[in-house]
């Protein structure tokens, strides 16, 4: 499963693709295989898009063939995207990448690199738990806004946390007169052990939520806890008669 997040790295805005299930091939490829393409996969808006994306799942496949690498993400910075990939061994790869992009065109440059513990990967291309909260975010949003939501109305939102002792909960409670959120519930569950449900009004917007989730965050780190998402009512859009 692949997920798209941006990340901001020495003030520049850097996209990443991630394959969520790389993890599961930590034990047993230790090799980093960088590809750098000159082309800027932001720019979508054109046939060259389509034959970029074609050029990279075929390399992806062939990388893939017979389970010797894995695709880990792409990093799209300063008009190159950046591919990387994980192998069981260094053998090979740069002619496998030789064989599938020197007949497309592209400018590329390879390199082959031993990273046993995927520092690399942790470091720049797996999302940090917050850009976990900000891609969950995105999911909500995208289906409120194919649901006909008017994402820029200002409505209640409720927001859960959750912490391991009913101490750590009691203090991020009485820390949030603090912030812009009011505490409405306890919801201790099977999913929420010692959670609890905050409430603030605001737009769900990207920018909005991301602002909201941000703050909140934040004191719950203070705390020791876990954000664990949020939820809202539909706003439907005003349609002209």
């Amino acid at each position: 499963m692949r997920e798209i997040f941006t990340r901001l790295e020495e003030n520049e805005l850097v996209y990443i693709e991630v394959d969520m299930n790389a993890y599961a091939y930590v034990k047993k490829f230790a090799w980093l295989l960088s590809v750098f393409v000159k082309f800027n996969a932001l720019d979508s808006e054109n046939e060259a898009y389509e034959e970029f994306l074609e050029t990279k799942e075929a390399l992806i496949i062939a990388l893939e063939h017979q389970e010797s690498a894995k695709y880990v993400g792409m990093r799209v910075v300063d008009g190159w995207s950046e591919l990387y990939f994980y192998s069981d061994n260094s053998k090979e790869l740069d002619t496998t990448v030789a064989k599938i992009l020197t007949p497309s065109n592209y400018k590329y440059e390879s390199s082959v690199v031993k990273d046993a513990k995927w520092d690399f990967h942790y470091k720049n291309i797996f999302p940090t738990e917050l850009e976990l909260c900000h891609i969950e975010s995105e999911k909500i949003i995208y289906a409120l806004d194919e649901e006909g939501d008017a994402l820029e109305v200002p409505r209640v939102v409720e927001h859960y946390a959750s912490f391991e002792t009913p101490t750590q909960k009691e203090k991020f409670i009485n820390s949030l007169e603090q912030t812009s959120f009011t505490f409405k519930d306890d919801i201790d569950s099977e999913e929420f052990a010692h959670g609890v449900a905050m409430v603030k009004e605001h737009a769900v917007t990207s920018e909005a939520v991301r602002d909201a989730v941000e703050e909140l965050f934040d004191v719950i780190k203070k705390h020791h806890g876990y954000y664990e998402g949020w939820s809202t009512t539909l706003v439907a859009q005003e349609t002209g008669e």
